[in-house]
């Protein structure tokens, strides 16, 4: 049995093992988070944390200087569907210059289901968003998860990772690969600076954002294996 294993876990790389870690994670922090999401009153930890980005009694007054709501707004800005929309289609459009359709189908397909998966949770818990503080950008849509960070997550984390494929160097790749996380997270914690999302509704976006990126790589690495997609074309 223990050979058995042994054999098992050699014939799995570890990036493998780690995406279906990141998976496994992603789905269960949703679940118990969605618990969250769905009780009659805010848990203290949603109200602790969004008021702490405000001045101690005054809930309309962000911490920290005007230049930094500034900033919040221009980061936030980062994960809005205008500019994740703009981004994925040049490189939708470059794929195919270079003609590399397989891999443009890829991005859209993950990034389009990323999008239809988080408009369908979103109406499917059906959260308002916060009142405990006031908004500092206008938002109209359901707060649960956070479509900010949900969808940077899905489409960062997905073109790092195919970045990250034709750069050369471990170092290279890996610096990609953290700056595409580095960026989801700013976005998230720029949403419950903004005011616009309880933590749990970030931390939401970014368990379902991560989990749904890296099962579109593991479905595309299966395909690449089985020759159903070549590595280059």
């Amino acid at each position: 049995m223990k050979t058995f294993a042994r054999t098992l876990l050699n014939r799995i790389e570890f990036p493998v093992l780690l995406a279906g870690l990141v998976i496994a994670s992603g789905l269960w922090g949703f679940e118990e988070l969605m618990e969250v999401a769905r009780a009659s009153t805010p848990h203290a930890f949603d109200t602790e944390i969004l008021l702490a980005f405000r001045k101690m009694g005054q809930p309309d007054v962000p911490v920290g200087p005007l230049w930094l709501q500034g900033a919040m707004r221009d980061i936030t800005s980062l994960g809005s569907s205008a500019v994740l929309v703009l981004i994925t289609a040049a490189v939708i459009v470059y794929l195919l210059l270079i003609r590399r359709s397989r891999t443009a189908l890829f991005v859209f397909v993950a990034v389009a289901g990323g999008q239809m998966l988080s408009s369908l949770l979103k109406h499917g818990i059906d959260r308002p968003r916060p009142d405990l503080v006031s908004h500092l950008v206008n938002e109209t849509s359901l707060s649960f998860p956070s479509g900010h960070a949900m969808l940077s997550a899905v489409t960062y984390l997905t073109l790092g990772s195919l970045a990250a494929r034709f750069l050369p160097g471990r170092t290279t790749k890996i610096f990609v690969l953290c700056l595409a996380v580095l960026t989801t997270v700013l976005v998230g914690i720029s949403r419950v600076y903004l005011g616009v999302h309880w933590p749990s509704d970030v931390l939401a976006g970014w368990c379902a954002g991560f989990a749904w990126a890296m099962l579109c790589w593991l479905a595309v690495r299966l395909l690449q294996r089985n020759k159903a997609v070549a590595d280059s074309e």
